[in-house]
């Protein structure tokens, strides 16, 4: 796992400011990141957007990509990181959207979970398949991952 302080520390030195939007994860990425005594010079906020009510309401998500997409999609994952990117005074959005399980689909598996990545200089998306591993581990691992994406963006 990527350690949060060191995270909060990167940021710290370079005036960066990170917001999380999670679904599948509920919070656990702002959790580890507040963890750490003194994140709040860092870490602005964090919302759990679990329902599409809530992706569209407090992150603009817009329905007809939920309804041609999915909210376990990158196309979400992607509006997720930059509507809050859009909402929130930071320099960095972190977005988490997928199926920690049990359950999934043919085309959508347990354990598929799709990121987004917002800053200033634009968005990007990936998907990582975890696999059908239970539902805390998969939760974790995309945590992790999370992590490890906003570390990536601050260097």
């Amino acid at each position: 796992m990527t350690d949060a302080a060191a995270l909060l520390t990167r940021c710290r030195a370079r005036g960066l400011t990170i917001a999380t939007a999670e679904s599948c994860t509920g919070g656990m990425v702002a959790a580890a990141l507040t963890d750490v005594a003194g994140s709040s010079d860092v870490f602005e906020r964090g919302l759990v957007t679990y329902s599409n009510a809530a992706k569209i309401a407090l992150l603009g998500v817009d329905p007809a990509t939920l309804d041609a997409q999915g909210a376990v999609s990158e196309q979400v994952a992607a509006e997720m990181a930059a509507g809050l990117l859009a909402r929130a005074p930071v320099d960095i959005a972190v977005s988490v959207t997928g199926i920690a399980g049990p359950g999934g689909s043919e085309h959508k598996p347990e354990g598929r979970v799709c990121f987004g990545l917002a800053t200033r200089a634009g968005t990007r998306t990936e998907t990582v398949d975890f696999g059908a591993r239970g539902r805390a581990e998969v939760r974790a691992a995309a945590t992790a991952h999370a992590l490890a994406l906003l570390a990536a963006a601050t260097y």
